[in-house]
Order: structure tokens, then sequence, then C-alpha cells
């Protein structure tokens, strides 16, 4: 245990052989005797008299207000050892450390997208449809009532919008088959397959790998090559009305 009388002689200067040979242990000495550090707790005196020492070494001009990197250290440390030996003063730094509700600004909120309207959403989509229409005439067939027609007639008009529509499927589309496998060939599906990719119908029960009957190879697109739909434009407009005049 450290000699408070010894440490009180020294922080006096009574004891100390360098104070009056150099003047920075002088300028020391005052501060820690303006200080007063034997009204401090004991345990807090022990532990920070080297470091007020240190402290005001450290200092770089009479402004407290400005420190230099060693005065903070020794300035950090000093917090240090009275929070552990002085609880009350932990209390207020703990509080003081605490930001306050003032203090913490708002996250400001990201400015909502405006909804898009369903047309524009699914513009893309929109676009496709008046693509197989204008080289295709599909909406054109599919809204014809076909009854009253014969199967050739029917049979006609269906190899014109066949042959439009696999025009842009063939120019703005890439599409693979899923399964190598021919219809009506036999397939193991193996465990871990892909639902989305193969489609189990009949009776299915157990656990896979499964055997059975390839019925459609499927399609999947690997590239896609659509045009860009203009803002300017409405995409609900499929096809232009045609006037001669």
């Amino acid at each position: 245990m450290i000699n408070h009388q010894f440490l009180n002689q020294i922080s006096m200067g009574s004891m100390n052989p360098l104070s009056g040979r150099i003047p920075i242990f002088r300028q020391a000495r005052r501060k820690i005797r303006e200080v007063n550090p034997v009204a401090l707790d004991p345990v807090w005196f022990e532990l920070s008299l080297p470091v007020r020492f240190r402290y005001f070494l450290c200092m770089e001009n009479q402004d407290q207000s400005k420190l230099s990197f060693g005065a903070r250290v020794a300035t950090a440390m000093a917090c240090f050892c009275r929070v552990l030996a002085n609880p009350e003063f932990a209390r207020q730094a703990v509080a003081l450390l605490r930001p306050s509700p003032m203090a913490i600004k708002p996250v400001p909120e990201k400015p909502k997208l405006a909804e898009l309207l369903p047309e524009r959403l699914h513009a893309s989509g929109l676009a496709v449809l008046s693509l197989l229409q204008r080289e295709g005439r599909l909406i054109d067939f599919l809204q014809e009532e076909v009854a009253a027609f014969s199967d050739a007639e029917i049979g006609a008009a269906a190899r014109l919008v066949h042959g439009g529509c696999k025009k842009v499927l063939k120019e703005y589309f890439t599409v693979e088959p899923i399964l190598r496998d021919a219809e009506g060939a036999g397939i193991t599906v193996p465990a871990g397959f892909d639902a989305q990719r193969i489609r189990l119908t009949g009776n299915v029960t157990g656990q896979p790998p499964f055997r059975g009957t390839v019925k459609h190879h499927g399609w999947e697109a690997t590239a896609v090559r659509l045009p860009a739909v203009s803002p300017t434009l409405d995409p609900r407009v499929i096809v232009a009305a045609e006037v001669e005049l």
C-alpha cells in the first residue's frame, strides 16, 4: 500500500529533488496543488498520482480545451481508475455516455417509389402480345368465332398465325427443351429433382427416385431479347386501329 503522507509530500514539493531545478516539474506540482488530490478518494489518489504528472506534462498549453494526444490518453486512464474506485462517479459517467434522445438523429425514411400502374408494371408482357398480334395476328385469330368456318378455312388461318408467331419467338427469345429425352421415352427422376422444372403426374407415391414416361419435354427460355418500352407510349395499346382514307 502506498504511503499517503509520502505522496502528499511529493505533491507539495518537499521531497522532490528535481522540483527546484526543472521548471516543468514545478509547473506540474502547482497544478496538482490546485487540484487538491488529497480531497479525492484514497484508492483514486493512489492510482492517479502518476497519471496526473503525465497529464500535465502532455498539456499543449494552459487552455485545457485543447489537449494533446498524450493528455487525452492520461485523461482516459484517470477516468478508468476513478470509475473502478468511485461508484457514484461511475454512475455519472454512464449517464454522460448515454446519448440523449435529442442527440439521436432520426433516420430519414427513404422516399417511397411511386406505385406503377398495372400496365406500366407489365409493359414487357404487353409488348410481347403486341408483337404476336403484329406478326401473326394472334389476337384476331383468338377473338374470332370459328364455329361458322370449316376446318380447311381454320387450318389456313392457323398456318398464317403459326408462321407469324414463330417469327416473333425466334427473333426475341431463345427457348430450349428442359428434358432432352423424346416424348414417350422412359426416364428416371432422381431424388432432389427441381419440382419447378419437372412436374410429376399420374400415380405419385413413395419417395424418389421415380420411374416414368416423358409426356412433354418442357421449355425454358435461355435468352430474352425484348425491345425496351418507351415511357412516352401507352403500353395498353396493343395494336393501333386503322382508318383508310
